[in-house]
């Protein structure tokens, strides 16, 4: 997910500082018809990797008007246009696996939409605190290791284009901060991180030549973090497409930093950019028994919890995106919005008994139905 910590914070940070003057970037691959986004197209997107589990567990989804309906539907109907699915390797409890995103992406295609993959290469999350192997991984040579990474990236994407979906987006790694799939590609390994992340792109445009590979960070307003993992990255040689940012308020930063960063990006390195990951509280009551993540009654100063405030938080983001120079500015992805609170869908795959901290920044209510939030998303 998206906790801000030490590396981030701070390591990350120091060494941007030290960074080398950013390197040419490599040219942006060519807009195609074979399942790139199209010129001009805004993706208004949503990351549903927990949708499956809830509904296995019980969720029930309205429309704003209080009638009940499939939830992909009811997110496209209201104009989303993207879905984001995460892929872990082996979880404990068996979701968010090839199996699952493979489900997504045939739902997603029926309702119109397009596919966004997210791997993690880690059998549960991985984010800037923790990058951990899955455990089928822990002992490969590094050779095997990146043979790995290719091969379980690949395999999934086969999967898909095997059931007729072609992803148009593929985030190789997850908020890579420090680097992924730790010791080996950690931070202070810059060309071991390098070749394992151009292992995934390579099999992302082997196996779905017409998506694009994406490069995914946390802390959308540290832009010395940013550029000093995006000039390694061009440095070693990966052959990435796009970028990704996650930007929370209440963590990264004002706005202003989230702009300057952007702006920085697109002049830098010349790719399309998006925020993959976003979100703000409608209420900072709970649902289900488990502890909010986000309990500050105003998370941000002058902006208290609510659905409004939803709303204006995600036009707001979504305006800073849509001015990036040069049109670079791509779309924006809210995290979880069908991720309610139902009893046995927690956020452990290795516990059931966890519950969700994120229902309270979901864009359906309690009551399970759709928030002014969702309506807002479909219209960016």
């Amino acid at each position: 997910m998206k906790r801000r910590t030490a590396i981030a914070a701070a390591g990350i940070g120091a060494l941007g500082v030290a960074a080398a003057a950013a390197t040419p970037a490599l040219a942006e691959a060519v807009s195609d018809d074979r399942g790139r986004p199209k010129p001009g197209k805004f993706v208004r997107g949503a990351d549903i990797s927990g949708l499956i589990k809830n509904e296995d567990f019980g969720a029930v989804y309205r429309k704003a008007n209080g009638r009940t309906g499939d939830a992909v539907k009811i997110l496209a109907d209201s104009g989303v246009n993207t879905i984001r699915a995460k892929v872990w390797v082996d979880p404990a409890d068996g979701y968010n696996t090839k199996t699952q995103v493979v489900e997504l992406g045939k739902r997603a295609k029926r309702a119109g939409m397009d596919l966004m993959v997210d791997f993690h290469y880690s059998d549960a999350w991985a984010d800037p605190g923790k990058q951990f192997k899955p455990a089928a991984w822990a002992e490969l040579p590094f050779a095997d290791l990146k043979t790995a990474v290719y091969d379980h990236t690949a395999d999934v994407l086969g999967a898909l284009k095997r059931a007729g979906v072609k992803p148009t987006l593929v985030q190789v790694g997850n908020e890579t901060n420090g680097g992924l799939l730790w010791p080996d590609g950690r931070w202070d390994q810059l060309e071991q991180m390098g070749q394992l992340l151009a292992a995934g792109c390579d099999a992302v445009h082997d196996t779905v030549p017409g998506a694009k590979a994406m490069l995914h960070l946390a802390e959308g307003g540290n832009n010395g973090a940013f550029t000093w993992f995006f000039d390694n990255a061009v440095a070693n040689g990966v052959e990435f497409d796009a970028i990704g940012a996650s930007y929370y308020p209440y963590w990264h930063g004002p706005l202003s930093g989230l702009e300057a960063n952007l702006n920085d990006l697109a002049t830098r390195y010349g790719k399309p950019l998006y925020v993959v990951e976003t979100a703000y509280p409608f209420t900072t009551e709970d649902s289900d028994g488990h502890a909010n993540i986000i309990t500050d009654p105003e998370p941000v100063a002058g902006y208290p919890a609510s659905p409004e405030n939803q709303v204006h938080w995600l036009e707001a983001v979504a305006e800073v995106v849509k001015n990036v120079p040069d049109g670079l500015g791509k779309g924006v992805i809210w995290w979880e919005p069908t991720w309610t609170g139902v009893e046995g869908a927690g956020w452990d795959p290795a516990d059931p008994a966890s519950g969700n901290g994120w229902e309270n920044q979901a864009l359906f209510d309690f009551d399970n139905k759709a928030l002014p939030g969702l309506r807002a998303l479909g219209k960016l």
